[in-house]
C-alpha cells in the first residue's frame, strides 16, 4: 500500500499537467519481479548497481524485515546518492534501511508505530517521531500506508504549488492533505467508529509511556482522579481484561516488537519492558504468544496484529 499510495499522486499530477513532470524507475536488490507482503508482484525492477544516474529523490520502501537490506553495495549506493545531492526518502520501515546506512544520524524521522520502539533502541542518534511523515532537510520519512499519499502531495505542493497538489488529491479522492505533524494514533481516530472513555485512553497512555519502570495501578488511578475499583471496571467493560493483565500485555507487545525486529539480548529486552528477571519474562511471553522469545526470534519475523491500543481481545 505504501508504494502505490506514494506513487499515484505523481501519476495524477502528470496527467493533470498534460506531460510528465515526474518519473520513477524501479530498482531492487535483485532485478526482476518484486513480491510485496500482500502477495502482489511488481515487475521490471532494475539492478540499482547498474545505474549511475543521480536522482532528485531516492525512495526506499521496505517491509517486515528491513534488517535484510544491509548489503554494503546498497548502502554504498545510497550514500553516493546522498553525497551527490539526492533527497533520501524512507517509506514505512524504509527508515531502518537509511539508518543502517548511517544516513539518519542527527535527523528527525518517522516509521510505522509498530516499529517505533525497535527503531529507538537501535538508532538512538535519530530523533524518532510518531508523526505521519517527517521532512527534515534532505531526509523524508513516512509511517507508510495511506500517509504516503499525504507526503507525496506535500512534495507536489512544495515543488509545483498548492493548485496542482489540491487537484491531484481530488483526482485520487484523497479528501484531506494531512499535516506530517499529525500523530499516527490520534485519540479521535477510530476507523470503525468505536469510542472508549477518555479516562481509559489516558490510563493506557500512562501504561505505554512507562514500560521499563511500570507504575503501580493505585498510582495510575490516583493520577486520573479515579479509585482503583473504578479503573478496574473501566478496563473490564471496554477491554475485557483487568488493568493488571492489560498492562502486562502492553509490555509484552513491546517486547515482541523488540524480539522480532532487533537483535537485542533477551535479557535486555526483559529489562526494557519492565520484567524483573529473564525467567519471569520468558514465562509470561510464552503464556501470551505460545512460544518462548528465543523461538519467536527465529519464527516470528512475520506480520502480527498485537497492539497495545486498541484494546486486546480474547486474552
Amino acid at each position: 500500500m505504501a508504494f502505490h499510495a506514494f506513487v499515484d499522486p505523481f501519476r495524477a499530477a502528470n496527467y493533470l499537467r498534460g506531460h510528465a513532470i515526474y518519473s520513477w524507475p524501479l530498482f531492487a536488490l535483485e532485478p526482476g519481479l518484486v513480491v510485496a507482503s500482500n502477495g502482489l508482484s511488481i515487475g521490471g525492477a532494475k539492478d540499482f548497481q547498474s545505474d549511475d544516474t543521480v536522482y532528485d529523490f531516492v525512495v526506499v520502501n521496505a517491509s517486515w524485515n528491513p534488517e535484510d537490506f544491509q548489503s554494503p553495495e546498497l548502502q554504498g549506493w545510497l550514500r553516493r546518492q546522498a553525497r551527490m545531492g539526492a533527497t533520501l526518502c524512507g517509506l514505512d520501515t524504509g527508515a531502518f534501511v537509511l539508518a543502517y546506512a548511517g544516513l539518519l544520524e542527527g535527523y528527525r524521522a518517522a516509521t510505522h508505530y509498530e516499529h517505533i520502539a525497535a527503531f529507538r533502541e537501535l538508532f538512538p542518534e535519530t530523533i524518532m517521531d510518531d508523526a505521519l511523515f517527517v521532512i527534515d532537510r534532505d531526509r523524508l520519512t513516512c509511517c507508510g500506508g495511506i500517509a504516503a499519499t499525504d507526503m507525496a502531495l506535500e512534495i507536489i505542493r512544495l515543488q509545483q504549488g498548492i493548485d496542482l497538489a489540491n487537484a491531484a488529491g481530488r483526482y485520487i479522492f484523497h479528501s484531506v492533505l494531512r499535516s506530517g505533524d499529525e500523530g499516527q494514533l490520534p485519540a479521535t481516530h477510530e476507523p470503525v467508529g468505536y469510542a472508549v472513555p477518555e479516562r481509559l485512553r489516558e490510563a493506557i497512555l500512562i501504561m505505554e509511556r512507562n514500560l521499563e519502570q511500570p507504575i503501580r495501578l493505585p498510582d495510575v488511578a490516583k493520577s486520573l482522579d479515579l479509585s482503583q475499583r473504578q479503573l478496574e471496571r473501566l478496563f473490564q467493560r471496554y477491554t475485557g481484561v483487568s488493568p493488571v493483565r492489560y498492562y502486562v500485555d502492553v509490555r509484552l507487545d513491546r517486547a515482541r516488537g523488540l524480539i522480532t525486529q532487533t537483535e537485542m539480548l533477551i535479557t535486555d529486552v526483559a529489562v526494557a519492558c519492565g520484567f524483573g528477571s529473564s525467567v519471569q519474562f520468558t514465562r509470561a511471553y510464552k503464556q501470551r504468544f505460545g512460544l518462548p522469545p528465543s523461538q519467536d526470534r527465529i519464527e516470528g519475523r512475520v506480520p502480527f496484529q498485537f497492539r497495545s491500543f486498541p484494546s486486546h481481545v480474547g486474552v
